[in-house]
């Protein structure tokens, strides 16, 4: 039995509850309770001090990471502006903005510039150039880091679940080089979950141990 988002109750700040659904309301990306939940578990259970986010949005995701690890720090690339700027006022407004290391711009192009060892990364920016990041993540993981990339399913076109609309070809088809890449890396070990509109969660065998 598949358990639906409308069953998970999401153990979050009330204020930062009504935020998401005033996103939501907006249409502004945001994970949804069934991901989030489910992230926020992973994130108990591993406890990570140095995250990587790709995609802040306006930081809502970002803002439940850290009320769940008081003691870890966020690193997170957004590339719209406005989105951006939200972002930085929500994490002053909830009391996280010292744990906080936020960049403007192309996610590809900061992250060929970053160094450092992250210990988990939420990947969940553009869908389509989830496969450009994957050497640069690489580069930047910790040998036993998670990487927890969202929407790898996106609506159950990628797996063949729902027909793929024709205008969406290309980037299912993009998410499916991904999947194909991070599956057989044999640095990784991953399964692909049917969580939310997909995750893909992989372990990192790489890197440097600290």
């Amino acid at each position: 039995m598949k358990y639906t988002a409308s069953l998970v109750k999401l153990n979050i700040d009330s204020r930062l509850a009504a935020r998401r659904a005033e996103a939501l309301a907006r249409g502004i990306p945001v994970a949804d309770d069934e991901t989030l939940n489910f992230l926020l578990v992973v994130l108990e259970t591993c406890r990570p001090e140095r995250i990587l986010e790709i995609g802040t949005a306006v930081g809502l995701s970002g803002i439940a990471m850290l009320q769940t690890l008081p003691q870890a720090k966020l690193t997170t690339i957004e590339l719209e502006e406005e989105r951006y700027e939200a972002a930085k006022e929500n994490f002053a407004e909830f009391g996280v903005a010292e744990r906080v290391n936020a960049h403007l711009g192309d996610a590809g192009e900061i992250l060929s510039m970053m160094n450092g060892q992250f210990d988990f990364v939420f990947l969940d920016g553009p869908k389509a150039q989830y496969e450009k990041y994957l050497f640069d993540l690489k580069r930047l993981m910790k040998k036993g880091a998670v990487l927890f990339s969202d929407d790898v399913l996106l609506y159950g076109w990628v797996n063949g679940a729902e027909p793929t609309p024709q205008k969406r070809r290309s980037i299912v088809e993009k998410i499916r080089g991904y999947l194909q890449t991070l599956t057989c890396d044999s640095d990784f070990r991953t399964s692909v979950l049917d969580i939310g509109d997909g995750v893909a969660l992989s372990v990192y065998q790489g890197g440097n141990a600290e």
